[in-house]
């Protein structure tokens, strides 16, 4: 390895560290408060409806402000944006520690969720204009790990962190360590100010570019397929995520340990599948096709659970390999999306496609609880398998380069 290599890929490895570390964070600051839920019931004399709205209010705020966000991203830069947002989310779920009501913890609910809406578009702008193009697909897996370790280790952390402290204290050393993140990130983080300086950096053109604003630019076929991708699979997620053990329980007896033990089989090897798609990302131009062939491995895994009377055993390999594979496209996924990205749009595109995953997040709960209220988990399956299975048609429709537009972003238009 030559010294020049040798170079960029320490430098390489620190910006994905850097950014890495930032989403594990903002991913541990979503789970924070759900394990406080009991307490907080007690606390401020309100059911756990009332404390749901928190996170709803959270999710909500977080959705609509990630395309603004993205706007803020690519005319300020990402890495003060990105630094702000988690100071802002920090603080909020700090200041939660020291609210007298309920009423008082719901415009913080409101802020930590601005503070959580920068995230995807100032990482992957980061990212995007910042590591080799041959690192560039493991650089967003590693983005993506770092979050699911985020919400690991909230639960334990939090409950911890409680039952020395109290639950307040809990949220006051959590907001602290937040602060203290954004400070050491702040202090190591100069190289990320290279991100402003490629994007503006001109780019050789391959074709006849169309001007177009920003609105027509998020409207735009491409970049309205990537935002149905992720609604798509959010819908997908939440089936498998957060109502697979009910479902199982309901449909097959299975035991909500046995379920939940399989839920975690599905989300360690999801981990283990996102490590092993960004070294076949890298190594393809065609990261369509890992897309295909990962998600309708996972539909028929997760069709032939719900649709199967299987061993325990069997059920939890399945439920493992939809996991892997589903984790496997994570990389090749944020390619297509960088792909369909003109220059100067990076943090807009991903601000605005990313807000789908919290659509079909706020939209999919109530519908797939209802299925099971009414006697029908059979269904939460099928409506899972089916969403990946469409979400393969997007990718496919991001692949098609010959339809696809050579845009170019009109600064003037959008002003």
């Amino acid at each position: 390895m030559t010294d020049v290599t040798a170079g960029a890929l320490r430098r390489d490895v620190k910006i994905i560290t850097l950014v890495s570390t930032a989403h594990g964070f903002s991913h541990f600051l979503q789970l924070v408060l759900p394990p406080l839920f009991p307490f907080m019931t007690d606390a401020f004399g309100i059911g756990f409806g009332e404390a749901g709205m928190l996170m709803l209010l959270f999710y909500a705020t977080s959705g609509i402000a990630q395309t603004p966000a993205g706007f803020l991203v690519d005319r300020f830069g990402a890495r003060n944006v990105l630094l702000g947002g988690l100071a802002l989310g920090s603080t909020s779920i700090g200041l939660i520690g020291l609210a007298p009501s309920f009423w008082g913890v719901l415009p913080l609910a409101v802020l930590a969720g601005l503070g959580n809406s920068v995230f995807h578009p100032a990482d992957y702008s980061i990212l995007t204009h910042t590591v080799s193009h041959p690192r560039m697909a493991r650089a967003y897996g590693a983005h993506t790990l770092a979050g699911n370790i985020g919400w690991a280790a909230a639960p334990v952390t939090v409950l911890t962190l409680t039952h020395f402290f109290g639950w307040r204290g809990a949220l006051l050393a959590v907001g602290c360590l937040g602060l203290a993140v954004v400070l050491l990130l702040a202090s190591r983080s100069g190289i990320l100010l290279e991100e402003r300086q490629r994007r503006a950096a001109p780019r050789p053109s391959t074709g006849a570019a169309q001007p177009v604003s920003y609105l027509a630019l998020l409207a735009s076929r491409p970049i309205l397929l990537c935002f149905a991708y992720f609604v798509l699979l959010s819908v997908a997620l939440i089936g498998n995520q957060t109502f697979m053990p009910a479902a199982l329980n309901k449909l097959y007896d299975i035991s909500l340990a046995t379920g939940n033990a399989a839920l975690t089989a599905y989300l360690l090897a999801g981990s283990a599948g996102i490590l092993a798609g960004g070294v076949l990302a890298d190594r393809t131009r065609h990261q369509e096709w890992i897309v295909a062939l990962g998600l309708l491995v996972a539909a028929a895994m997760v069709l032939a659970v719900g649709m199967i009377a299987l061993p325990e055993m069997v059920i939890t390999v399945f439920v493992a390999l939809a996991g892997f594979t589903t984790g496997m496209t994570t990389p090749s996924r944020d390619m297509l999306v960088r792909g369909a990205t003109p220059p100067g749009a990076t943090g807009k595109v991903f601000g605005f496609v990313y807000s789908g995953l919290d659509l079909g997040s706020a939209v999919t709960p109530p519908v797939l609880g209802l299925l099971l209220d009414q006697g029908q988990p059979r269904l939460i399956f099928v409506l899972s398998a089916a969403a990946l299975a469409l979400t393969v048609l997007t990718a496919f429709g991001l692949s098609s380069k010959a339809r696809r537009p050579t845009l170019r972003v009109d600064a003037s238009a959008a002003e």
